[in-house]
């Protein structure tokens, strides 16, 4: 549906990932972590045999190595992307001048080729007021801006320059840097962005909530609260609470009660809800929420109008 809309392609975190993704048709995945595992390397090869587009990032040099000798011994070619850490710190080489370096190693070298630049700072996602946000992308940005020019230099300029998300995609498009961003989270939304102002002027976010896990009181004998079926095992953990979007009184605040319970707390101890009933909660984290489920149960209004698998999860 997205690449119906107009996106280039679709990032995949792992190997895994994007045999599903490139299995079901999409062109032009882009892995955006390395892959290193001797393993997953030959996954990778055989997998860039049979796609169209397939990019991966690299940010060490043995691994250029290593793809290079595993994709030329296939035959094939295999698009890199350099990884840049433009604040992160998880992956991507540290400095403009690693980045030029290991453009150049792969430019000479057979069975891959330069393909672009990555630089993702989703340390910046989730900085809740604009013009803080705005600020700290601004430093980032002129770091990636310094590392194109660098790579222009020596007759290198990136095919593709990726990155940004969902909370800096009204600020990333203006400076020209990015060829295309990495949103996602955009099309679900959970309690992580709702706080986030996602607009320069603080208007209503352009994206609404759209992923829920629907959870039922299970008992109802305390005091305050009530006891459901949705603990620590139907939400991802790291981090804020669920936030309650309906069937609870105003107020009522959701928290965990174990793998396998949750709590309504009610803002007035004298509230309650009978059992059976059921309750909807934005999810805290979307991402890692979705790895927990085999499908989304599609809704419109109270109406049930399709199940959609979740292809990926656990593919690793």
């Amino acid at each position: 549906m997205q690449i119906e809309a107009g996106a280039l392609g679709v990032c995949c975190a792992t190997i895994g990932e994007a045999e599903v993704m490139a299995g079901a048709g999409i062109r032009g995945v882009l892995i955006t972590s390395p892959v290193v595992q001797g393993a997953n390397i030959a996954r990778l090869v055989q997998l860039n045999a049979t796609s169209t587009g397939l990019m991966v990032v690299v940010d060490n040099p043995r691994n250029v190595s290593d793809l290079a000798a595993a994709a030329a011994a296939s035959g094939t070619t295999m698009q890199l992307v350099v990884d840049f850490d433009i604040g992160l710190g998880r992956t991507g080489v540290a400095t403009k001048e690693d980045a030029a370096a290991l453009a150049c190693l792969i430019r000479d070298t057979a069975g891959v080729e330069f393909a672009g630049l990555q630089g993702y700072a989703g340390h910046l996602q989730h900085v809740e007021e604009f013009a803080s946000r705005k600020e700290l992308d601004a430093g980032q940005l002129a770091k990636l801006a310094e590392t194109v020019q660098v790579l222009e230099r020596e007759g290198l300029r990136p095919g593709i320059v990726s990155g940004g998300g969902t909370g800096t995609h009204d600020i990333d498009h203006r400076d020209g840097v990015f060829t295309e961003l990495q949103a996602g989270s955009y099309t679900v939304m959970d309690v992580e962005y709702a706080d986030v102002e996602l607009r320069q002027d603080a208007s209503r976010s352009p994206f609404e909530p759209a992923l829920f896990v629907r959870t039922t009181v299970v008992s109802a004998n305390a005091r305050g609260m009530v006891t459901t079926d949705a603990g620590l095992k139907r939400f991802a953990t790291d981090g804020p609470k669920p936030r309650i979007a309906s069937g609870a009184p105003d107020g009522a605040i959701y928290a965990f009660s174990g793998d396998e319970h949750g709590c309504i707390v009610f803002a007035d101890a004298s509230q309650s809800l009978a059992v059976g009933t059921a309750v909807e909660c934005i999810v805290p984290h979307c991402d890692p929420t979705v790895n927990l489920y085999d499908h989304f149960h599609c809704v419109r209004g109270d109406d049930l109008v399709d199940l959609w698998p979740v292809d990926a999860r656990g593919a690793y």
